[in-house]
């Protein structure tokens, strides 16, 4: 089976492209999604939390509050590799769990942080979507309701888009129209499905 990863830095289109391959009818995973079931209510990786960063980063129902614990790690760079060093082990491994049970030819995963995570070894081959700083800015500041400050904060904790392009076997160009962006990903389906296991 071919394990492809899909990267790329916050707001670089990550999550239409896994759309666009779903409705292609390719078997995706997305680590967004892994996370935000690690940090409900009572799971292991909430208790770990509330132990390192205390109860006050929780939210009435139990869960963790990602906007706060937010907002506290991506300004402390300490604190940022603590909560990582409690997610990423759970995310990996939910990965590789559901590899194993995949009956397809082949599954894409999302994974923000791969090369951040030096894991890219652990798939066959890598995209990454790609558009320029500032269009990742914008849409930062249009979807998730932060300061401008935060978003640069975010985007300076993840490896430069373009770093990650040279890394990456294919690279899908996200700053144009999504006409655009859909005949990328029928051209990357193309060439993966070419692509030795």
């Amino acid at each position: 089976m071919l394990k492809v990863a899909l990267t790329g830095g916050i707001a670089t289109g990550k999550s239409y492209v896994l759309a666009k391959l779903r409705e292609r009818g390719i078997s995706t995973i997305d680590a967004d999604d892994v996370v935000h079931e690690a940090l409900a209510p009572d799971t292991p990786t909430t208790v770990a939390i509330t132990k390192q960063f205390g109860p006050g980063f929780l939210k009435p129902d139990g869960s963790v509050d990602r906007a706060l614990l937010a907002a506290k790690v991506f300004g402390d760079t300490a604190a940022r590799r603590e909560l990582e060093a409690l997610i990423h082990p759970v995310v990996y491994n939910t990965i590789r769990e559901w590899y194993g049970t995949l009956g397809a030819p082949m599954g894409v995963a999302s994974v923000p942080l791969l090369y951040e995570t030096h894991r890219e070894t652990d798939f066959d081959c890598v995209a990454v979507t790609v558009c320029s700083p500032e269009q990742q800015i914008q849409r930062v500041l249009a979807r998730d309701g932060i300061s401008e400050e935060e978003a640069r904060q975010r985007l300076a904790a993840q490896m430069p888009a373009g770093e990650k392009a040279r890394r990456a076997d294919f690279a899908i160009l996200t700053g144009g129209t999504m006409l655009a962006t859909d005949q990328q990903v029928d051209e990357l389906l193309a060439a993966i499905r070419r692509w030795p296991a």
